[in-house]
């Protein structure tokens, strides 16, 4: 019996978030204001939907509030994961980066990937009801447009020129999806558009300390475990411009023993996905939490 701690990614805050936190970890919140240099915990107990929308602010305040959790817990984990962003968070609850470190590169990822949007709009949509080789093969056929994260069986979002991503839907639709919608996101995350951000993030990554981590980590690039630190880096640095392989993950942390998963974060999204993964019979054998 093995326990997962599981971290989401970006469209899991909402307004208030964490706010019941900061009594009791007052010092940590207080800490990443200091480090941010704009008080980020106002936004997120006081500010509206549209404030929390802003890269700037969405990452930090969901790594926060997912780092705070994780680190509140009395049972430690024998895997961990997280989804796009949710990665920093798991290798911090890991040990392999610092809480402060771990703020100061979310805070660069997102304003680089805020950059890449405002220089190069891009879009994204969610696909639904279509097979994973389908919507490959679709894309593989349209210039400007690749699958980014492969959330579920039967939900894959792609990601890329706005055109591009117009003819794709029309073409999956006609392929036999059951929906393929554009979503309310600024950019194309997780696409070729974001390569600067990668660039710029480099430096950065290469510059800070990584330890292996106290458990195995499921990247978002490769879904295999890792605790080697150089792989880790290259991983992330890599995460940018290459699909998260969320499905896959999942499937390989129950493959090595993961009977609970625990979701740290604000929201239940990546619940809702392990259930559709894992599929009846072997949510039968897990718990979540």
């Amino acid at each position: 019996m093995k326990t997962a701690y599981i971290f989401p990614g970006q469209g899991s805050q909402f307004p208030g978030m964490a706010q019941d936190l900061y009594k009791e970890h007052k010092e940590l919140m207080e800490k990443a204001n200091g480090i941010l240099g704009f008080r980020l915990t106002d936004i997120m107990f006081e500010g509206s939907a549209d404030d929390l929308k802003a890269t700037r602010v969405t990452q930090p305040a969901i790594f926060l509030h997912s780092v705070i959790l994780a680190l509140s817990q009395a049972v430690k984990p024998d895997m961990v994961a997280g989804h796009s962003l949710g990665e920093f968070s798991a290798l911090v609850a890991a040990g392999a980066v610092s809480f402060e470190d771990g703020l100061r590169l979310v805070a660069l990822r997102a304003s680089e990937m805020q950059k890449c949007c405002e220089k190069t709009p891009g879009a994204m949509a969610a696909v639904i009801n279509l097979p994973d080789g389908v919507i490959e093969e679709v894309c593989a056929g349209i210039p400007g447009v690749v699958p980014a994260n492969y959330n579920s069986p039967g939900q894959v979002v792609i990601s890329g020129e706005d055109a591009a991503v117009d003819e794709a839907c029309i073409r999956l639709k006609a392929a036999g999806a059951k929906r393929a919608l554009k979503l309310p996101v600024s950019g194309a995350f997780h696409s070729p558009l974001m390569e600067p951000a990668r660039t710029a993030l480099a430096k950065a990554i290469d510059e800070t300390p990584f330890l292996a981590p106290r458990c195995p980590i499921y990247q978002n690039v490769s879904a295999r475990p890792t605790t080697d630190p150089a792989l880790i880096k290259e991983n992330l640095l890599k995460q940018l411009t290459s699909p998260v392989r969320w499905t896959q993950t999942v499937q390989n942390m129950l493959a090595d023993g993961a009977t609970t998963f625990v979701e740290l974060g604000p929201g239940t999204v990546l619940q809702g996905l392990v259930k559709r993964i894992a599929g009846p019979e072997v949510l039968e054998n897990i718990t979540l939490v």
